[in-house]
C-alpha cells in the first residue's frame, strides 16, 4: 500500500496525458515520505461509459481514489492527501480552464485484518538502497 485508482471520463483523452498523471502521482506519494516505496501503486482505468449532471458530452471527470493500511494519524494523512491532490489538482488546471471538469480524490483506509498482500518489491529495494 497506498494504491491509487484513478478513473477518468474518456473524452479527456485529447487533453490528459494519463502516463504522466499517474508519474504525478506517484511521485506526490513518494514526497510525503509516509508510503513504504515498494507498496506505490498507481493505475488509470479509461471509462468509455458514464453519464454527468444534465448528460452534457462536454463535461469530464477524474476520480482517483487511495487505498492505504491502518497506522497513521488523522493529520498526517491529511498532510500527504493534500499534497498529492495538489499536485494532481495542478497538473489538470488547463483542463479545468478548457472544460467543465469534476475531480475527486478520497482516501481509505484497510482493515488490516481483512487485508491480505504478497510482494517481494520491498526486498529488493532494501538491498539495493544497501548496496548504494
Amino acid at each position: 500500500m497506498p494504491h491509487f485508482t484513478i478513473e477518468y471520463s474518456a473524452n479527456l483523452d485529447s487533453q490528459l496525458d494519463m502516463k504522466l498523471v499517474c508519474e504525478v502521482v506517484r511521485k506526490a506519494a513518494v514526497e510525503t515520505g509516509i508510503f513504504p516505496l515498494g507498496g506505490i501503486r498507481v493505475r488509470a482505468i479509461r471509462c468509455e461509459h458514464y453519464a454527468i449532471a444534465d448528460a452534457r458530452q462536454d463535461y469530464g471527470f477524474l476520480d482517483m481514489v487511495l487505498r492505504i493500511g491502518e497506522g497513521r494519524d488523522l493529520k498526517t494523512r491529511q498532510q500527504a492527501g493534500e499534497h498529492v491532490f495538489q499536485a494532481l489538482s495542478r497538473l489538470l488546471d488547463p483542463v479545468f480552464a478548457a472544460r467543465k471538469f469534476a475531480l475527486s480524490f478520497d482516501m481509505q483506509i484497510n482493515d488490516k485484518d481483512t487485508s491480505w498482500k504478497r510482494n517481494n518489491i520491498h526486498d529488493v529495494l532494501k538491498a539495493e538502497a544497501a548496496n548504494g
